[in-house]
């Protein structure tokens, strides 16, 4: 499977501030399959979306 990022957030935001989150259900209530990820190395949140891949294997 493969992803795709919509969007990325700081991870140092402010305290009780869910930027990512808002943003990942605004596109859920739109019909895509978004989701929060972390990404440690950039030290950030992502929203991403799933992609079936033609070479996936079921």
């Amino acid at each position: 499977m493969r992803r795709t990022v919509l969007e990325r957030f700081p991870a140092g935001g402010p305290r009780g501030s869910w930027p990512a989150e808002e943003f990942a259900r605004a596109r859920q209530d739109e019909g895509l399959a978004a989701k929060v990820v972390m990404d440690l190395e950039s030290d950030a949140f992502l929203v991403v979306v799933g992609q079936q891949t033609a070479d996936a294997v079921c």
